[in-house]
């Protein structure tokens, strides 16, 4: 029987009601020998304290309480104290099926590769299951690096970590960057160059994402929901960069996406902060408008948004203020 040591790193931060269910579904794998961090990114409630109990019942369970920082944070404290080979992440409202980490280990040893990814799926409150995301494969598949990285920049592709498993040695390249809302997409495309084989992607939905009504905060809170928009701009240019430095074949793929992100940005700002006073603003149009042309060349951008990034090169705060009485029509 293997004993390669895998790591399960799940932060923690005022999920009381739903920890329990996590952890217990990453305790009853199948594949057994685990190493399970749960990271206390200093709860309020008592899912600090839940930690530790539920750490008395498996002696697999180590915790770690730190000061709030994030999940990056979270993610990279435990990154540090993982002993496993292989490193998985679980956010603490989701659960997995009990043959995920067996599965994943399995496709990383017959295909010798470095990151194993499966399918997931989203469940509401009432059990039911919701609209695929992403659409795994039918069967499993190699994906190479620039493959993937086309899904991603397609928007097709799963950045995800949770429904990933990782051997920890690529965390010695990069790890999550702290600070950032889109911080998956971030660090997956920096690993990816340091892939030769690829990415095994295999077809079952083993990981469950747990849909609450109103649990996103970033929904609720204008300026991080700005924000959200705003560090996927940042995204798409350390992707383009990167892009024509290790995939230039990707280049128009990169454009497309850099195009799109900055409509996405535009479509969701707060009309209020379409000023200059606000950080990347007036960059985002000015790039929009230099770009416009460009962008009706481009065959992965749809009719529609290149209408949009024409209209908003021109009056984007007009624009936006029309789009909204329009929505509501």
């Amino acid at each position: 029987m293997d004993t390669t040591l895998i790591s399960v790193v799940i932060p923690v931060y005022n999920i009381e009601d739903y920890l329990e269910r996590c952890v217990n579904s990453v305790c009853s794998q199948t594949y057994q020998n685990l190493d399970i961090i749960l990271v206390d990114d200093g709860s309020t409630d008592g899912s600090g304290a839940l930690c530790d109990t539920l750490a008395g019942k498996d002696e697999r369970i180590r915790v770690f309480h730190k000061a709030n920082g994030g999940s990056s944070s979270a993610r990279n404290l435990g990154i540090a104290q993982a002993k496993g080979e292989y490193i998985g992440f679980v956010d603490s409202d989701d659960y997995i099926s009990e043959n995920m980490y067996e599965l994943l280990y399995g496709a990383i040893k017959q295909h010798d590769v470095k990151i194993a990814q499966i399918g997931r799926d989203e469940i509401d409150e009432q059990g039911n299951k919701l609209e695929d995301i992403c659409i795994p494969p039918k069967e499993t598949v190699l994906i190479s690096p620039d493959a993937f990285l086309r899904g991603m920049l397609m928007h097709t592709g799963d950045s995800s970590f949770c429904t990933k498993l990782v051997k920890k040695e690529l965390f010695d390249v990069a790890q999550f960057p702290e600070g950032e809302l889109n911080e998956d997409f971030c660090l997956l495309v920096q690993l990816l160059t340091w892939l030769t084989k690829g990415i095994v992607s295999l077809p079952q939905q083993t990981y469950h994402v747990f849909y609450r009504m109103g649990s996103n905060t970033r929904k609720k809170d204008p300026e991080a929901f700005s924000r959200v928009f705003g560090d996927n701009v940042r995204n798409a240019d350390m992707a383009e960069r990167l892009v024509k430095e290790e995939f230039p074949e990707l280049e128009t793929i990169a454009f497309r996406f850099g195009m799109y992100q900055r409509l996405e940005y535009l479509l969701h700002i707060p009309v209020s902060k379409m000023n200059k006073e606000t950080s990347q603003y007036p960059e985002i149009c000015k790039y929009v408008r230099k770009n416009c042309y460009k962008s009706w060349k481009n065959p992965y951008l749809t009719h529609k948004n290149k209408v949009y990034l024409t209209l908003f090169a021109i009056a984007p705060k007009t624009i936006r203020v029309l789009h909204k009485k329009i929505k509501k029509l």
